[in-house]
């Protein structure tokens, strides 16, 4: 009942050490003989941490947000993220379908390639979009660290997914560049044609 009312939902900690860590998160002393739980999704938004002994050891002193308090399971719940901006908040006011946008290849798994478009964003590239030639092996057509450019094909926030493709994009180029093409020959034989009666004249 105290804790409720020193640390509501929202209160910063400014310090709080850490006592113990687990595969699922780190217990931090709030005072009170009381310890929060720091959950290891409430850890960071744009790194996946296998496992808090990555970031934090016992004795670290840190600064978290109150997430809840559950008074019948006395479980007291505190994020370290949450001090931050979600990159993916308001999303789509950043990134549309269609857009054009590079970014390095921060990882290459079988079924694709991951590509950072800002810090905390990653979109990817299946395997089937990196070409329009059958792809065995995404580490075959590009390189982890490699710059490279893509289209965007679908946006899901919920789901913190953008799905990428090198293919498209080639053929997005492709089309521009022969629209451009067409509408410059149409323009000189419209040219040809209007000097053509002036001359008659």
């Amino acid at each position: 009942d105290a804790l409720e009312v020193k640390y509501p939902v929202g209160t910063i900690i400014e310090e709080s050490e850490v006592k113990s860590i687990t595969d699922f998160g780190m217990f931090v002393d709030v005072n009170m003989g009381i310890d929060g739980l720091i959950h290891i999704s409430d850890i960071s938004w744009n790194k996946k941490v296998a496992n808090p002994a990555e970031k934090f050891k016992k004795g670290d002193k840190v600064k978290a947000v109150v997430l809840g308090i559950d008074k019948q399971a006395e479980k007291f719940s505190l994020g370290v993220k949450q001090l931050e901006r979600d990159p993916w908040e308001n999303i789509k006011s950043r990134y549309r379908v269609g857009q054009t946008v590079e970014g390095l290849v921060t990882k290459i798994t079988d079924f694709g390639a991951f590509m950072e478009l800002e810090e905390g964003v990653e979109g990817l590239i299946y395997v089937s979009e990196l070409s329009e030639q059958r792809v065995d092996k995404p580490a075959d057509i590009v390189k982890l660290g490699e710059k490279v450019r893509t289209e965007i094909l679908s946006i899901e926030p919920k789901e913190r997914r953008i799905s990428l493709s090198i293919k498209q994009l080639g053929r997005s180029e492709e089309r521009a560049s022969y629209e451009s093409y067409v509408g410059d020959k149409n323009k000189k034989t419209s040219m040809g044609d209007l000097l053509g009666d002036k001359l008659k004249n």
